[in-house]
């Protein structure tokens, strides 16, 4: 999509990572790698055909763990990313499959594998969790890589790059972005992508601008045009007018020396002018992640997420792994809280080891903990990990998308008998630990008031919560722009969440991306949320916000808000009343 003003053009895609950069373009040509045939071979060259395939795979292999060696310390924290992509080259689905087709149907392999990336790809597109969807851009990293190979592209070096530029490119891999060198690389653009891909995380924590999901970027932008890059709005200027540039410049300048000083006080407490404490939390995928949360003032961990303990692996893992790996970030966070969500997956699509029927819907489908619920040796596994962990430091227990008491009383149960199993075993472990809930289906909402004298806690996922609600897929770039936080359905269902909470004697927090956006903040402490936890570069800005905000303030505009139709008119009362009080950094370029 794109507006033009003369010779001015917007590009509008999805914030991959926050920030502003302006700066020439400069094109990574990856054309080359779409461009398959298909032949049919002889009998007797088809073992020499899989042989072709096995050595583009080990190239593959050999190139990936040489970028994860050179790999600066500083980033070796997502080094783990890179290594599922090394576990993917020899995946079942991929690997495998692959060979079957070229001998079973006699193809080259470029085909070959086109055809089963074609097939695998859907596996991971139709879920609903914005994490494990884009798991389907993993897939086509890894097979680009084999392809390279195959077809003897050229492979992009994005590390020999010896310009101060702003790459556009259809795509970057993970293993790309890794090696982008900061002294020259301002931002990037992609045709593809979204904000929960692991290109979007890791270009998060280099805290460079990213826009990805463009579409047309590439089409768009020549090399050396001059653009802008919003990583926050999703919004990239071509050939920017000189008053664009200008505003854009002093805009730019404001944005980092604001940020700055909120990182500065990022380990100040989140207290109101009026002496109320906010934790303000991190959300984390990988434990190396944890450092980050430290860095940027955390109080502890709001939503450890597991799935990529089993989406890295070629089998389940093993209690004692997840035990490990939990014991690990309990360890460095000491007396803070660390929530462990329980694993919230498509079992038989997302791991590729279970062989199931194929769900048509999947969004609404075994996921989560419907799939935990029918595949209990897999939950319990996970249950005692977590309750040997949990000797070791402060740990809760959250269970993603609850929708009704049946599900709770059966989670339960099988808490105590993990717990039973350990008693029998003689481990070590922590029985009475806090177990909460995610609230992200409408029907949790509507039943809270019941929910919530079974649980210690309830979290609101607002990303699940919203899109089952107003029906919204926020990847989809033809709908993301209806997916609104501020929707008046959305704020009375927080609202009822909080009260119903409240009226048991339990807390609410937020692990939803609404908690992260700082002018969000007055709204929902106004509206009864304890707890707020986000991505760890949020967090200062955050915490910024609620050292601004007198509480006594807000309960007459949550009673206004509450009366308010529309998105628009929260918004705008939200800025009239608070936008120049929570400090938020600089407006976007949409509002320019």
């Amino acid at each position: 999509m794109k507006d033009q003003d003369a010779t001015e053009v917007i590009l509008r895609g999805i914030g991959g990572s926050p920030g502003i950069c302006i700066g020439k373009a400069y094109l990574v040509d990856k054309e080359g790698v779409d461009v398959v045939k298909q032949y049919v071979l002889r009998e007797e060259a088809v073992p020499a055909e899989v042989g072709r395939f096995k050595t583009a795979v080990k190239k593959a292999q050999e190139a990936l763990r040489r970028i994860i060696d050179e790999t600066p310390e500083e980033f070796r924290q997502h080094a783990q990313i890179l290594e599922t992509h090394t576990v993917l080259l020899e995946d079942k689905l991929l690997y495998d499959r692959t060979i079957e087709v070229i001998e079973k149907e006699k193809v080259n392999a470029e085909w070959a594998l086109k055809k089963v990336v074609s097939l695998v790809k859907p596996m991971f597109e139709n879920m609903s969790d914005d994490y494990l969807k884009q798991r389907a851009e993993d897939i086509t990293h890894v097979s680009d890589r084999i392809m390279e190979n195959l077809v003897g592209a050229d492979q992009v070096n994005i590390a020999h790059i010896d310009k101060r530029v702003i790459l556009v490119a259809r795509d970057l891999s993970p293993a790309e972005t890794s090696q982008i060198q900061l002294e020259r690389i301002k931002g990037f653009v992609t045709n593809r992508g979204g904000r929960a891909s692991h290109t979007s995380i890791i270009a998060q924590t280099l805290q460079i601008p990213a826009v990805l999901g463009v579409g047309n970027a590439t089409m768009e932008i020549k090399n050396d045009d001059i653009i802008i890059v919003d990583g926050k709005a999703g919004i990239v200027v071509v050939n920017p007018t000189e008053q664009t540039l200008l505003e854009t410049e002093e805009r730019r300048e404001r944005y980092e020396i604001q940020k700055a000083l909120m990182v500065r006080k990022s380990h100040l407490p989140a207290q109101t002018e009026d002496g109320i404490r906010i934790p303000v939390m991190g959300n984390i995928e990988l434990p190396e992640e944890v450092v980050s949360v430290l860095d940027h003032g955390g109080d502890g961990i709001g939503l450890y997420r597991t799935e990529f303990q089993y989406l890295s692996r070629p089998d389940f893992p093993g209690e004692d792994v997840l035990f490990e790996n939990y014991k690990d970030v309990i360890d460095v966070m000491g007396d803070r809280p660390v929530t462990i969500r329980t694993l919230d997956i498509n079992g038989d699509k997302a791991v590729n080891y279970i062989r199931d029927t194929r769900e048509l819907n999947p969004a609404l489908g075994l996921r989560a903990i419907r799939y935990c619920l029918k595949k209990p040796e897999i939950f319990k596994t996970q249950l005692r990990a977590i309750l040997r962990a949990a000797a070791y430091g402060n740990v809760r227990i959250l269970i993603p998308m609850i929708s009704g008491i049946a599900e709770v009383e059966q989670a339960m149960a099988m808490l105590d008998e993990a717990a039973d199993s350990l008693i029998r075993q003689g481990f070590a472990y922590k029985r009475d630990v806090p177990v909460g809930i995610m609230i992200e289906v409408p029907s949790a909402v509507i039943t809270a008031d019941i929910l919530a004298e079974k649980v210690d806690f309830f979290s609101i996922g607002t990303n699940d919560l919203i899109q089952y609600t107003l029906a919204i897929d926020r990847n989809n770039r033809h709908v993301a722009h209806l997916h609104q936080p501020l929707h008046p359905a959305i704020l009375w269902m927080i609202k009822r969440t909080c009260d119903a909470a409240r009226a048991k004697g339990i807390q609410t927090y937020m692990c939803g991306e609404m908690a992260a956006e700082p002018l969000f903040a007055p709204i929902l402490l106004g509206l009864g949320v304890d707890e707020l936890s986000m991505n760890p570069q949020a967090i200062p800005m955050v915490k910024d916000a609620i050292r601004s905000i007198n509480t006594e303030n807000v309960a007459p505009f949550i009673e206004k808000a509450m009366t308010m139709t529309t998105c628009a008119a929260v918004q705008e009362l939200l800025e009239r009343s608070f936008g120049e009080a929570v400090g938020r950094l600089e407006p976007d370029l949409e509002e320019l």
